[in-house]
C-alpha cells in the first residue's frame, strides 16, 4: 500500500550548515562591551560615572553595552582635598566591580577608551599622552588642563597621534540649553551665565569652578568671541565678552566670603523670538550619554576649535583682570599659547 509523500520542514540554519558549511545563529548578537578605564580618583565624578554607567538596571539604552573596568587611583599630588579623597572614592568605585590598577600602562592593556578624571588639570598633559598615544578615544574632565598651554598641547597631540578626544561640562547638557538650542527663542542675540566660581590657587581663576557657567555661556552663544573684559571683588567676578557679530555675552561667578562655595547654575538666553532660562544642572546622565556615543563613534560632540576658544576666553579674562580692566584679545593669548605648547609637546612627538 502506498504512503502519501510526507514534507519534512528543515529549519533554514540547518539547510545552510549540510549544504555549504555556514552557521546561523538563532539569535542575533549582543553588542560588544565597551570597556572604560578611570584615570585620577580624587574626584566625585569617578565614582558617580561609575555608578551610572555600571548599574545593571540603567533606563538608558546606552549604557546597558558599556562598563567601566579599570582604574587608576594617582591623581593631583600637590591638591590637599583631592589626595585626601582617594581612599574613599576608591572603595566607591570598586564596589562597582571596578579593577583597581598599579599604573595607566596597565589600565590601557584592559580598556577600549578612558576618562582622565584627576581633579588637578596640571596632570592632564602627562597622563593624556599615553592614552592618545595607545589610540584610546579620551573624556578629559574639566578642567582640561591647569593652563591654556596644555589644553592646546592635548588636542595638538591628539592631532598627531589621530586619537579623538572630547571635554564638556554637564552644564552644556542641561534640559533648556537643549530647548534653546532648538531655536525656542529664535536666533541667539545675546546672553548672560552665572555659576558657582571658587577659586583654587594653582589653576587660573575660572578653570576650578567657573568652567561650568563659562561652558553654559559657550553652548548658547557658540564660538566666536574676539575679546574679553573682566571685573573682579573678592566675592563676585563679570567678564564680559564681545562676539563677532558684536552679540555680548557674559559670565558671572559667585563665591562667598574667604573663597567659600556659593551654590547656583543658570543664565538668561536672549533671542529674536523671546527670552528663556537656561537652567540648572540636569545630572552626569546626559553628559555621559554623548561620552559613550563619543567612544563609540569616535566623533566628539564639540570641536576641538571650540574647546580651546572656552579656556582661551578664561585666560584672557585672567589676563584682563591683571590689567585692571583692559580688554584682551582672545587671539593674541591663544597665539602665544601655541607657541607655548608646540615647544613643550616637541620632545614627546618626535620619531624614536
Amino acid at each position: 500500500m502506498s504512503h502519501p509523500l510526507r514534507v519534512t520542514c528543515v529549519p533554514l540554519s540547518l539547510l545552510l550548515l549540510v549544504l555549504f558549511g555556514i552557521p546561523v545563529s538563532s539569535h542575533a548578537e549582543e553588542p560588544k562591551i565597551l570597556r572604560i578605564g578611570i584615570i585620577g580618583l580624587d574626584t566625585s565624578h569617578s565614582s558617580n560615572f561609575s555608578k551610572i554607567l555600571n548599574d545593571p538596571d540603567s533606563k538608558y539604552e546606552e549604557f546597558k553595552h558599556c562598563k567601566v573596568v579599570a582604574a587608576y587611583p594617582q591623581g593631583s599630588q600637590t591638591i590637599k582635598e583631592s589626595l585626601e579623597s582617594v581612599p574613599e572614592i576608591t572603595e566607591a568605585v570598586k564596589k562597582q566591580g571596578v579593577e583597581i590598577v598599579p599604573s595607566i600602562e596597565a589600565l590601557l592593556e584592559k580598556v577600549d577608551a578612558v576618562l582622565l578624571e584627576s581633579n588637578d588639570g596640571r596632570v592632564h598633559l602627562e597622563q593624556a599622552l599615553p592614552v592618545l598615544k595607545a589610540g584610546k578615544p579620551l573624556f578629559v574632565d574639566k578642567p582640561i588642563a591647569g593652563d591654556l598651554t596644555d589644553v592646546i598641547a592635548i588636542y595638538e597631540a591628539a592631532e598627531h597621534f589621530k586619537t579623538p578626544v572630547f571635554s564638556s561640562s554637564s552644564l552644556r547638557y542641561t534640559d533648556g540649553a537643549k530647548q534653546i538650542n532648538g531655536g525656542v527663542i529664535g536666533a541667539i542675540i545675546g546672553c548672560d551665565a552665572y555659576s558657582p566660581c571658587p577659586v583654587e590657587s594653582t589653576h587660573p581663576d575660572f578653570y576650578w569652578y567657573g568652567i561650568h557657567g563659562v561652558e553654559t555661556l559657550y553652548t548658547i552663544m557658540g564660538p566666536g568671541c574676539e575679546s574679553v573684559v573682566r571685573v573682579a571683588t573678592p566675592e563676585t567676578d563679570v567678564a564680559i565678552g564681545t562676539w563677532k557679530t558684536g552679540r555680548i555675552g557674559t559670565f558671572r561667578g559667585r563665591r562667598k566670603a574667604n573663597n567659600g562655595y556659593q551654590g547656583g547654575y543658570g543664565g538668561t538666553a536672549f533671542g529674536t523670538k523671546g527670552i528663556a532660562q537656561i537652567g540648572s544642572f540636569s545630572g552626569y546622565e546626559p553628559l555621559l550619554v554623548e561620552v559613550v556615543k563619543f567612544f563609540r563613534t569616535g566623533k566628539a560632540p564639540v570641536t576641538p576649535a571650540e574647546s580651546i576658544e572656552i579656556y582661551t576666553f578664561m585666560s584672557a579674562a585672567d589676563l584682563s583682570r591683571q590689567k585692571a580692566g583692559t580688554p584682551v584679545k582672545l587671539a593674541d593669548v591663544e597665539s602665544q599659547a601655541r607657541e607655548a605648547a608646540r615647544k613643550k609637546l616637541a620632545p614627546y612627538l618626535q620619531s624614536p
